[in-house]
């Protein structure tokens, strides 16, 4: 008997929509089952949605705290979210996309070692001369109008404000200063500057390869298979210039 009825339908003649006829083609597209399944399909799930957005808010507390609310807010009843500052430069964040921790340190190390040579060719004694003395003579009572500070420390008054290279007035007299044009005071000085100007951005350069350094370290540490278990406790956020500071929990190892 089965089998009878297989053989039945497969013998049945196919059904066929009609197409819109004539008379109402002006009226446009006629509607197929298909069609409509769609259209209802999407009816009954946005009721569905209004319904559970409906019990949600009869359900809600107004006196309940979630952590979003320290986040967001309302002005002139539109939602908007608190706007954060960026973590990372975006030369910080193709940095650590596209290389490695060791890549970094190598190249930390470069620029490190790159500022002490230029440091050691110029002695840094400008810098040093920029600050103001702090050396204090003590003298007898009635002495302070009569005490001459470049015969106290024999040398000359315009060396007064040196910290480095302030040699004494006997020493002065036994140098013989060579003829140096004009020219080649200036070429000087500004060699001079262009070396502190790279020494600069040398040192600019070494600060942000180690804040990145620190990042990727840390990264590295939280995705360890202790800290995954024992998650450690963010203490400060990191910004541009520093990295995050996290607390982990001491775990005994044998």
């Amino acid at each position: 008997m089965s089998s009878w009825k297989k053989a039945a339908k497969a013998n049945q003649k196919t059904h066929k929509e009609r197409h819109q006829p004539e008379s109402r083609k002006h009226l446009g597209f006629l509607e197929k089952k298909k069609d409509y399944k769609k259209r209802a399909d999407d009816y009954h799930e946005k009721g569905e949605t209004l319904k559970l957005l409906r019990k949600r808010t009869l359900d809600k507390n107004p006196d309940e705290f979630y952590f979003h609310m320290v986040n967001s807010r309302v002005k002139d009843g539109v939602h908007h979210e608190l706007e954060k500052e960026d973590e990372h430069t975006p030369e910080q964040v193709k940095l650590m996309q596209t290389q490695d921790i060791k890549y970094i340190n190598m190249k930390r190390t470069i620029e490190s070692r790159r500022i002490n040579r230029l440091q050691s060719q110029l002695h840094m004694t400008e810098i040093a001369d920029s600050t103001p003395n702090t050396h204090v003579f003590f003298v007898d009572e009635g002495e302070e109008k009569d005490f001459d500070l470049a015969q106290r420390l024999d040398t000359h008054p315009s060396l007064l404000g040196r910290k480095s290279n302030r040699p004494r007035l006997s020493d002065l007299n036994k140098i013989t200063l060579p003829d140096i044009s004009e020219e080649a005071m200036k070429s000087m000085n500004k060699k001079k500057e262009q070396t502190y100007k790279e020494i600069a951005t040398r040192i600019d350069r070494e600060k942000e390869l180690t804040v990145v350094q620190q990042k990727m370290e840390l990264k590295r540490h939280l995705q360890d298979k202790s800290a995954k278990i024992m998650k450690p406790k963010r203490v400060q956020r990191g910004t541009k210039v520093s990295a995050p500071v996290y607390k982990f929990q001491y775990i005994r190892k044998k």
